[in-house]
């Protein structure tokens, strides 16, 4: 039985332009039954201090939690009378192709769908290791992880016991997976299971799920009596009006079945049962007009309700459904266009407009499924779950809840958010040009970022880097001399890294190379056969850093140190979301779980520079905030906040257009707060173009300035030269128009300054992001809910209404209810007092749609400031 099959598709370029979604489970149902004689009747049960376990047998049964100071509004529940954890062993098969993956279910071979509750106990501290002596299943392979997983755990806690079982002969077509499950006539399968919920904090509840190995039994025919019987006195009861449903189990094998001799279905069987489930399910409520907002940076949705969410990073893709890009990528490179759902940076975390809020440890891939109305499950690919509830009273609570524990992104170096970002490329002469022009335009440029410091050569897709983490003195000349000038105006240089390495055979003038020594070291990311791992990435292969390996942060930090040393002050940390799905790491650990921690170790390692270089440091040089180290970075997963500094959005299209562009820009920017990705951008104007005879995708002048207009309202203010074809592409110092415009809203971010550092601060001490969806502060107003991009708040005093189509010269503005303050709109003064209502507002290129509120302290600074700058 072969459980994972990996297909790789990196050479593949002739494909299908409209690539199915990947197959996988159908939402998995199943009855819950349990056992009068042993499960209490309607009990509620105290979790820790804080925390409240409701058990009814209303309606077959189910379970609500709830925090105690609000009794009555669970934050947690089942469906009544359907099961809530469930099991499988499911084949798997990913495809990959370039930082593209797709993960396929395939052949079910196992399925406990029903299940029956035994026992529900609460266990004191007193008397845990005691149950943990008489019963398997606190501790060892069969049970729960007792000792690391009550660390810091409040007591008492509560468990609960039974089994998921296969009830009765099914066969159905699964028409995602495309193959006929056909669950045998007589056969059944049985296994245990363990359900724990503990209090971790005041406002978090813990909970894990397990189970034990599948057994396999024959139904007696007795027994297919008795059940036949037991359905009719259910019916009976339920015309009655009775409800308690009892369903008798042995604690050692449910009644009923017998053990069967071995044939050759039962070899399959036992191969089965030394592999164990890989497949877990969560069940439980939700209400039909219940939205889910988060799931890390997604591009397309904010409201998740109605859909599938995978979290898996990888390429965001180039179109995303967007057409005719999408269609011309799949062509030419296997699934490269992505869809909806593929993002750099996912998070198994979401909060709901009822303040519900639920996220997953661990690093499995999984799937939320919100495509019921009534409820949501989550399939693990695992052999267990383990997670936190929330509890909160609003949004801000639920994310300043969950961040506290994930961990929040430290407080910019004021330098980066005092001015632009300005990205360029083409070495010392080009920057040196374009720096008196900005000059000229009096442009507020807090550094100047070069992505091609390593030095450029020419692929099949264009002008590419030298991924060989050392300075082009060819490209560069006079490096040490560039720093130092730009330093004497108050101006960074950053510059470009990421976890790969490229092969330098062909470049002329190489100092060091990188790749060879981190082969001779072995701490690069090795394939089955124990060889380095040549990872194909875009025009070219690549060796991939194990960041498991105890000696690759030290080697990596010293290149980071030698940049840093030459007055570096900061620079992106790309790339991270491509470790293959069959590598073999250094830690031994399963390469599809350690893809998605990959990031995280890549944010940490720079994180741990950055320390290490401040702790290095004494006096004013460690004190001097223009000293500051700072990096960025696009992939990321549920922890990245802990370990990253600040994030950028990826690789949007140049595009007008809604899933890859200026609009999902905006999307990406508000979903990923509320995961915890306080500090985030995008490159201004999008990054990916396509130059080909047959279609184009330009970055349009227009498009540009309407980026700038954006992004002047988000943390960092940074341009990006669109990379592989730039001279096909509008720049900010295209031209006079060009330059005067990025210049006039380099100048309208510098005036909410003092604004933004409060926010900075506030994010680092709650997590609260800086751009905001109005959710977070108007939960109760129906028709926020129904925005996406249209609009988004800075912190609670501005709000922005940007243009985001080709040609347009007004937006609609709404204004939410919830406050009686009037908005001020911040070119005419015009003041806007009706909440709920929704106006149309004129703007024209370089006054986009920016209202305060009327009389605050920050809208009036901020407005000052404007007219100090000649901006009013």
């Amino acid at each position: 039985m072969a459980a994972l099959k990996i297909s790789k598709k990196h050479h593949k370029h002739l494909n299908n332009p409209f690539p199915s979604t990947p197959s996988s489970l159908p939402l998995l149902r199943g009855s819950l039954f349990f056992n009068p004689q042993t499960v209490p009747s309607d009990q509620t049960f105290i979790v820790g201090k804080d925390f409240q376990v409701l058990w009814s047998t209303d309606n077959g049964g189910s379970l609500s939690i709830s925090h105690q100071s609000h009794p009555s509004r669970p934050i947690w529940s089942t469906v009544p009378g359907q099961a809530f954890v469930s099991a499988a062993l499911a084949e798997t098969e990913v495809e990959e192709s370039r930082g593209s993956f797709a993960i396929k279910d395939g052949n079910v071979h196992l399925l406990c769908n029903d299940q029956t509750v035994e026992d529900i106990r609460l266990i004191n501290e007193n008397d845990c290791y005691l149950e943990a002596n008489e019963l398997d299943f606190l501790s060892g392979n069969q049970g729960l992880d007792q000792k690391p997983y009550l660390k810091d755990t409040q007591f008492p806690i509560l468990l609960l016991t039974g089994w998921v079982f296969r009830k009765k002969k099914k066969s159905f077509q699964n028409t995602e997976i495309h193959e006929r499950l056909q669950l045998e006539a007589e056969r059944s399968t049985y296994a245990r299971y363990w359900v724990l919920f503990d209090q971790k904090t005041s406002n978090q509840i813990g909970f894990q799920v397990k189970f034990g190995k599948p057994n396999f039994e024959f139904r007696s025919r007795a027994f297919a009596t008795a059940s036949r019987r037991f359905r009719g006195l259910k019916r009976k009861l339920r015309r009655t009006g009775r409800s308690r449903l009892g369903w008798c189990w042995s604690f050692s094998r449910p009644r009923g079945f017998v053990k069967v001799s071995s044939s050759e279905e039962e070899k399959e069987e036992k191969v089965a049962e030394s592999i164990g489930f890989n497949r877990v399910c969560l069940t439980y409520s939700s209400e039909e007009n219940e939205r889910f907002y988060g799931f890390g940076e997604q591009f397309s949705h904010l409201n998740f309700k109605g859909k599938r969410i995978p979290i898996f990073v990888q390429e965001q893709g180039i179109g995303r459904g967007d057409q005719p890009i999408t269609f011309a990528v799949n062509l030419v490179s296997y699934r490269a266009a992505g869809d909806s759902s593929t993002t750099y940076a996912p998070s198994p975390h979401y909060l709901t407009s009822k303040m519900r809020s639920l996220y997953l440890e661990g690093y499995d891939y999984s799937v939320f499924d919100l495509t019921r109305k009534d409820r949501v499950q989550i399939q693990i690919h695992g052999d267990s779950v383990q997670g936190r509830i929330l509890h909160g009273n609003s949004p801000s609570e639920l994310i300043e809840r969950f961040t506290e524990t994930i961990g929040r992104l430290p407080e910019l170096p004021e330098w980066i958010i005092s001015g632009a970002v300005v990205g360029m490329q083409g070495g010392t002469d080009s920057v040196r040009q374009v720096c008196e022009k900005l000059q000229a335009h009096n442009t507020p440029v807090s550094a100047f970022w070069l992505q091609d410091w390593v030095g450029h050569r020419e692929t099949l897709i264009g002008s590419q880097l030298w991924w060989n983490w050392e300075v082009d003195t060819a490209r560069y000349w006079g490096w040490q001399n560039l720093i130092k000038d730009l330093s004497a105006q108050h101006i960074k240089v950053m510059t470009y890294c990421n976890p790969c390495l490229a092969p330098t055979n062909e470049k002329p003038n190489r100092r060091r190379d990188l790749f060879e020594e981190a082969k001779k070291l072995d701490i690069l990311v090795k394939d089955k056969n124990g060889d380095t791992y040549m990872v194909p990435n875009t025009a070219f292969d690549v060796g991939m850093l194990d960041l498991t390996h105890p000696d690759t942060a030290s080697w990596f930090k010293q290149i980071l140190q030698e940049m840093v040393d030459g007055g570096v002050r900061g620079w992106m940390a790309d790339f991270g979301e491509g470790l293959p799905v069959d590598a073999s790491l250094y830690s031994g650990e399963d390469p599809i779980a350690a893809h998605n921690r990959y990031p995280e170790l890549w944010a940490q390692m720079n994180r741990e520079f950055v320390e290490e270089w401040k702790s290095a440091h004494s006096g004013k040089a460690r004190e001097d905030p223009e000293e500051a180290l700072v990096f960025f970075m696009r992939a990321g997963f549920r922890n990245s906040p802990k370990w990253g500094m600040l994030f950028w959005e990826g690789d949007q299209m140049v595009s007008w257009q809604a899933n890859d562009g200026i609009k999902s820009a905006v999307v990406g920017l508000l979903s990923s707060g509320i995961s915890g990705y306080a500090f985030n951008h995008s490159d201004i104007g999008g990054y990916c173009a396509v130059n080909l005879p047959v279609f184009k995708y330009r970055r349009s002048e227009e498009l540009l300035l309407r980026w700038m207009e954006v992004n002047a309202f988000t943390v960092v203010f940074r341009t990006h030269e669109q990379g592989n074809k730039p001279s096909c592409n509008s720049q900010f110092y295209s031209n006079h128009k060009t330059l005067a415009h990025f210049a006039r809203f380099a100048k309208v971010y510098k005036a909410w300054k003092f604004y933004r550092v409060q926010l900075v601060k506030e994010a680092a001490q709650k997590g609260l992001p800086v751009c905001r969806h109005l959710f977070l502060h108007y939960p109760n107003d129906e028709h926020v809910h129904k925005l996406s991009y249209q609009q988004f708040l800075v912190g609670t005093e501005i709000l922005v209404v940007p243009v985001l189509d080709r040609g347009k010269k007004d937006v609609k503005a709404y204004f939410p209810v919830g406050e009686s303050c009037s908005w001020q709109h911040i070119w005419t003064g015009k003041l806007f007092a009706k909440p709920g209502s929704e106006v149309w507002v004129e703007a024209p290129i370089g006054h986009p749609a920016i209202f305060v509120k009327e009389g605050s302290i920050i809208g009036e600074t901020f407005l000052k400031n404007l007219r100090e700058f000649n901006i009013l």
